[in-house]
């Protein structure tokens, strides 16, 4: 059975992994008959939001404690994960991709990637596995894999930071996927486009489907 990596990076949409994108692409794993090989970043979250209000609340959470709770506990500290230990890596995205897994939301093209999170997604790449990225999980494949083609939607000013870091960038719809073959990496635009679940959970399962057909066609 083929494994798959889940890279999270917390728990909601505003501070940590967009919690339906995250799921979805588990349930999308399951369908297809792969295993999620859950992680996340032993860290301080960069901030901590009140999902309700949309405010920042003043106290400190774990990123790798608050994705315990998309992966029911099942999950692993992504600095003690290896790329032998998979098969293939996904990304879901929320702001927490932008905040905990790297700075993206607050440097931008400057952004700088956590090391841990680095060394997955750089020795996943190197081994020739497959790697999925979900909404603006996507700007840390455009600063790791120089030249990649990827999608983020349509949002123009995202997509010109993507580029100015190399990055190739092809308007997508949120149903559809960005495959780049030569780099092995299949991006959709998930909640960067929305509207809904339905049309979200069509473009992760084809992202999905992308994915585990690489690691089939290795």
């Amino acid at each position: 059975m083929a494994k798959v990596g889940v890279l999270l990076s917390g728990c909601g949409v505003q501070d940590g992994a967009e919690i339906h994108e995250a799921v979805l692409t588990l349930l999308a794993i399951h369908e297809m008959g792969a295993e999620a090989v859950c992680m996340a970043p032993n860290a301080q979250q960069r901030k901590v939001v009140n999902h309700l209000t949309g405010e920042e609340m003043d106290e400190l959470r774990n990123v790798l404690v608050e994705a315990a709770r998309i992966a029911r506990g099942e999950i692993r500290d992504a600095a003690e994960v290896k790329a032998e230990d998979l098969d293939a890596l996904i990304l879901p995205g929320g702001f927490g991709a932008a905040l905990n897994m790297s700075d993206f939301a607050l440097a931008g093209a400057e952004m700088k990637v956590r090391a841990d999170v680095e060394r997955v997604i750089r020795d996943v790449h190197q081994a020739g596995k497959p790697i999925g990225a979900l909404c603006i999980a996507p700007a840390l494949i455009a600063k790791l894999i120089p030249g990649v083609k990827l999608t983020i939607g349509t949002d123009t000013n995202t997509a010109h930071a993507l580029e100015q870091m190399g990055a190739r960038h092809e308007s997508c719809e949120v149903t559809g996927v960005v495959v780049d073959e030569e780099n092995r990496v299949v991006s959709t635009p998930a909640y960067m486009l929305g509207p809904g679940i339905n049309e979200v959970w069509q473009g992760i399962r084809a992202c999905v489907r992308e994915v585990l057909n690489r690691i089939r066609n290795t």
